[in-house]
C-alpha cells in the first residue's frame, strides 16, 4: 500500500472512505431509510457525509466537489432546499447534478464527494 493512503470502512465491495495526500474521498452515499421522499433521504446522505468528514478531521466547508445523482430530475428542488440549508455559507463546492439509475430502487438521491483534510 502507497505510503500515507488509508481507508475507512472497508468491506468486500468498496472502502466508504479513502483519505491520500491532504484529501479525502467518499463513496457514493445513499440513504439508510429508503422510505423517505427526496427531503428526507437527502438529509440521512448529508448526515453520512458528515459523519465521514469529520472522521477525516474536515468539515463541508472543505468539499472540493460534489457528484449528485437523482432518481427522478423532480426531486430537484426539493434536494436543492436541504443541500442550501446544509452547504457552508459563502464556500459552496463545484457540484455537478445528473439524472441516474441508482442500484436500488428504493435510493432517490446518490452524493459523492471529495473534500479537502
Amino acid at each position: 500500500m502507497k505510503q500515507g493512503l488509508r481507508r475507512f470502512h472497508v468491506g468486500d465491495r468498496l472502502s466508504e472512505m479513502t483519505i491520500f495526500n491532504g484529501t479525502v474521498y467518499l463513496a457514493g452515499q445513499v440513504a439508510t431509510d429508503g422510505t423517505q421522499d427526496i427531503r428526507g433521504q437527502t438529509r440521512q446522505v448529508l448526515a453520512a457525509i458528515d459523519k465521514l468528514l469529520h472522521e477525516a478531521g474536515t468539515d463541508n466547508a472543505h468539499i472540493l466537489m460534489c457528484q449528485i445523482f437523482l432518481a427522478d430530475l423532480a426531486d430537484f428542488d426539493g434536494m436543492n432546499a436541504i443541500w442550501e440549508d446544509w452547504v457552508a455559507p459563502g464556500v459552496a463546492p463545484p457540484r455537478a447534478t445528473s439524472l441516474a439509475k441508482l442500484a436500488k430502487p428504493e435510493w432517490r438521491v446518490e452524493m459523492v464527494v471529495t473534500a479537502a483534510v
